[in-house]
């Protein structure tokens, strides 16, 4: 059985627990590394591995202590290049080849960001559950079956954005670097519509944006379009 556990969730920083049971995995490491060990209970040995989407600090902050604390990092080449970090456990992985990790079946996938080569990642346990995790991407282009458990960012309303812009709260030029870089309420919906989610028992929305975001709105709204259980960390 699939657990989530958000570290934390925001542009400040990103980090997530996720076990079936037996194998725990790091998704991102965007916070001090002393308070990625309080969220596993400082038994850090036990973590399986890494997976860092991309270079941005808010997810790879603590990527030094982790390599340190003897824990393999998953990242694209384009992402540990972007690190400037050279270390043997940085492991290079590539969009649509799948590498076992534990007990875990992982399928990276290339999503769409203003990085350089940033991932969303489908893991997939023995039990045959299957999660997705994808952030900081405006679009995702493929279609999945059988998911389980989402994890998605939800950064933004444009309709909360465009009010922030006409009342002077944010700048006009933010809009554009929002829409090619993160993930809307709008589209959120959108991939949602477009994949089987007749599986799913969990839907988490993540990395809300401090100012263009509105928690309980975009819970309640999720929930009425799919009838599912929905978590904003």
């Amino acid at each position: 059985m699939i657990e989530i556990t958000a570290l934390a969730s925001s542009s400040k920083g990103n980090c997530y627990r996720v076990t079936d049971g037996i194998t725990p995995i790091l998704l991102e490491c965007g916070i001090n590394y002393r308070e990625i060990q309080k969220g596993f209970n400082f038994r850090m040995s036990e973590v399986a591995g890494c997976l860092v989407t991309h270079e941005h600090g808010d997810h790879s902050k603590a990527v030094r202590d982790v390599l340190r604390a003897g824990i393999d990092v998953y990242c694209s080449k384009g992402t540990a290049e972007s690190l400037g970090i050279i270390n043997h456990r940085i492991k290079r992985v590539k969009a649509k080849e799948q590498f076992q990790l534990g007990t875990w079946t992982i399928l990276p996938f290339d999503v769409q960001h203003d990085v350089s080569e940033p991932l969303g990642f489908l893991l997939v346990n023995q039990s045959g559950e299957k999660l997705i995790f994808a952030t900081d991407t405006y679009y995702i282009k493929y279609r999945f079956t059988g998911l389980t458990h989402i994890m998605v960012e939800c950064n933004y309303s444009m309709d909360i954005l465009n009010k922030n812009i006409a009342s002077g709260s944010v700048p006009r030029v933010l809009k554009s670097r929002l829409m090619k870089s993160h993930f809307s309420l709008e589209n959120v919906k959108d991939f949602l519509k477009a994949n089987d989610l007749k599986h799913v028992q969990q839907i988490w929305l993540l990395h809300l944006s401090d100012s263009n975001s509105n928690a309980k709105l975009f819970k309640q709204e999720i929930q009425a379009l799919t009838g599912k259980l929905v978590y904003v960390p």
